[in-house]
């Protein structure tokens, strides 16, 4: 009897993946063998709605628990992988269990970046990146008047929001001198910067943390300067790195993610999808890793499509968004190494875009509450940057 196909990892990627596989009339075994104790979710609104409204799991679910059922693809939740053998087509989990395969897939995901400081791991010190991270913070913000978050990116940036509008006390620590500096443009970190800041966030650019203060449990920040910030609650939100241990030890090609292929392969009957997977972007001309939804997507669409035996090259334009009060932020294309930009609109009335060029061609543009812009921007870069085309020089 064949054993299938195995999927490491139970989050967007994986999910789609089992969803594509059946409505390209994949009949085989599916087995989805994920480390948490929940059904395959969307993990964007845990640091927005999720977080906010204090909504029920089930608001999260990517589809039904019965559907997996439905359409025969096995669950294995709150399971560890352990080792993967690649000559016998055979994985261990951590609790003993074994399992063939006939293809693997690693969608395993990113987890938060360890920071080597004194007091990581105090209570009351959190990061983001789960439903029972969003289980442990929610509490702790409810009974907390005074937050600091370490990281000005995505997450920090739309915690701090959330903070706000509970009428509580936010101070956001950043290294870089700009939020979101690696996502954003310049004036796109300047509206941000303003934003929060009318909103009555303390942020503190070019900051760097010396450790976090308590025994026992965390107090606040000290910061390199010999500065102090009290707290009740710490978040840590630096960004995430890529779950590649596994595929590593099993001797895959790995770069902070699992080197794939144009189709998401890593080896014969080996694929690597999502968050975990860095591939090379023809359209920029290198190897990327994306952390975003339609990436999930669109990356297990081709790797199903590869092992339907339909292969389809994959090389997308990416989009990234953000929600933080009453503003969202659309980001298409990849901005790093542009040189020269333009604002379009007007940034005082809180619509506009930023046009992102390189070599005379457009590889970004971010959006703010100008859902034209970004679809828009999404074709002209498709026009400017074709897929397959000769790689951009890299500054």
């Amino acid at each position: 009897m064949a054993a299938g196909i195995l999927i490491l990892g139970a989050g967007q990627a994986a999910a789609q993946l089992a969803i594509s596989l059946r409505q390209g009339g994949y009949a085989g075994a599916i087995r989805m063998v994920g480390d948490e104790p929940y059904a395959p979710y969307q993990r964007p609104p845990l640091s927005k709605a999720f977080l906010k409204d204090k909504a029920s799991i089930d608001t999260l679910l990517l589809r039904r628990e019965s559907y997996w059922a439905d359409h025969q693809v096995a669950l294995e939740l709150g399971a560890a992988a352990a080792a993967v053998d690649r000559g016998g087509k055979r994985v261990t989990l951590r609790d003993g269990r074994t399992f063939p395969y006939d293809t693997l897939v690693f969608a395993t995901g990113t987890r938060a970046r360890d920071l080597p400081l004194p007091g990581i791991k105090l209570d009351g010190v959190h990061s983001l990146r789960r439903i029972d991270d969003v289980k442990r913070l929610r509490p702790a913000l409810d009974a907390a008047r005074r937050v600091a978050i370490v990281g000005a990116g995505y997450i920090g940036l739309e915690v701090a929001a959330v903070l706000r509008q509970e009428d509580r006390a936010a101070t956001v620590v950043e290294a870089e001198a700009r939020v979101m500096k690696r996502v954003a443009g310049e004036e796109v970190s300047a509206f941000f910067d303003q934003l929060h800041r009318s909103r009555g966030v303390d942020i503190r650019l070019g900051a760097r943390l010396a450790g976090i203060e308590g025994e026992g449990r965390a107090v606040g920040l000290a910061l390199a300067s010999g500065e102090k910030i009290a707290a009740d609650v710490v978040l840590v939100a630096t960004g995430a790195r890529a779950n590649d241990d596994l595929a590593m030890a099993a001797g895959l090609a790995c770069e902070d993610g699992v080197v794939v292929d144009d189709v998401a392969r890593a080896a014969p009957d080996v694929y690597a999808i999502g968050d975990c997977a860095r591939f090379h972007s023809h359209r920029y001309g290198r190897r990327i890793r994306l952390e975003c939804v339609q990436n999930a997507i669109d990356q297990a669409k081709a790797a199903a499509q590869a092992i339907l035996g339909k292969p389809v090259p994959y090389d997308p334009v990416p989009w990234f968004w953000s929600d933080q009060y009453e503003i969202k932020l659309q980001i298409t294309g990849l901005l790093d190494g542009y040189d020269a930009c333009e604002t379009v609109g007007v940034p005082d009335e809180a619509r506009f875009s930023v046009e992102y060029r390189k070599a005379g061609k457009l590889i970004a543009v971010d959006a703010i509450n100008d859902g034209r812009a970004h679809m828009l921007g999404r074709r002209r870069i498709a026009a400017d940057l074709p897929e397959r085309a000769a790689a951009l020089p890299v500054s």
